[in-house]
């Protein structure tokens, strides 16, 4: 069984998930909560038997939204993977989950089917799930992102993350919509390969230049 937590302030979108992911009889749904503040404290009780695996957590909330809370839980909870379930494709809200710690980031809209199999990614250290239109605006992130010049700093582009040229390559093919195997097909690579690159993308973009990304995108919400 593949433990789930899911935080949303919409009451019927938990039930909703929550239902569908039961019915496949493979996922446990620990416990649902509001808010980041809810989440943090149903995590707290939850760590005194098991943790979830994964966290479907929503941004937009009220109390606490759900970037802080994966900052504050990807802290405690280094082992659970936090996965972004939001009605946002903004690059300020992508760049800050991403940041804060969050192992992918879908939109609402995704079908049931794609949630289980981006779950599965994570479980499976399969890379980081995205969205094609969340790929399309990191992409944008990366080649459009600017420092704030009042501060004195200068400008950055893609390079500064340093992606190889085979990243870059494959972050174009993920903007397009493809799948794994389908971008290792492009490349004549395997999936599991093209995985790794996603992962390595991923990893970058978090960790590259937090200091100028706040700068950049106003700070943390």
């Amino acid at each position: 069984m593949i433990n789930i937590a899911i935080t949303d302030d919409k009451k019927h979108l938990r039930n909703t998930l929550q239902e569908k992911l039961s019915e496949a009889g493979k996922y446990q749904v620990l416990f649902t909560a509001e808010n980041g503040k809810d989440f943090l404290e149903k995590m707290m009780e939850a760590r005194k038997s098991v943790c979830p695996d994964v966290v479907l957590m929503d941004i937009d909330m009220p109390v606490m939204d759900g970037v802080e809370a994966v900052l504050h839980g990807k802290m405690r909870y280094p082992q659970t993977r936090f996965l972004m379930l939001t009605i946002f494709d903004e690059e300020e809200k992508i760049f800050n989950a991403i940041k804060a710690g969050a192992s992918g980031y879908l939109l609402k809209d995704e079908p049931i089917e794609q949630i289980k199999k981006a779950i599965a990614q994570l479980i499976n250290n399969e890379g980081a799930p995205m969205s094609p239109s969340i790929a399309r605006r990191a992409l944008n992130l990366l080649m459009n992102a600017t420092i704030d010049l009042k501060n004195g700093l200068p400008k950055q582009n893609v390079d500064d993350f340093k992606l190889s040229i085979r990243e870059k390559e494959v972050l174009t093919f993920l903007v397009e919509g493809l799948e794994y195997k389908e971008i290792g097909q492009q490349m004549s690579v395997s999936p599991n390969t093209i995985r790794n690159h996603i992962a390595n993308i991923y990893r970058k973009l978090h960790v590259t230049s937090k200091a100028q990304a706040i700068r950049v995108f106003g700070g943390d919400k």
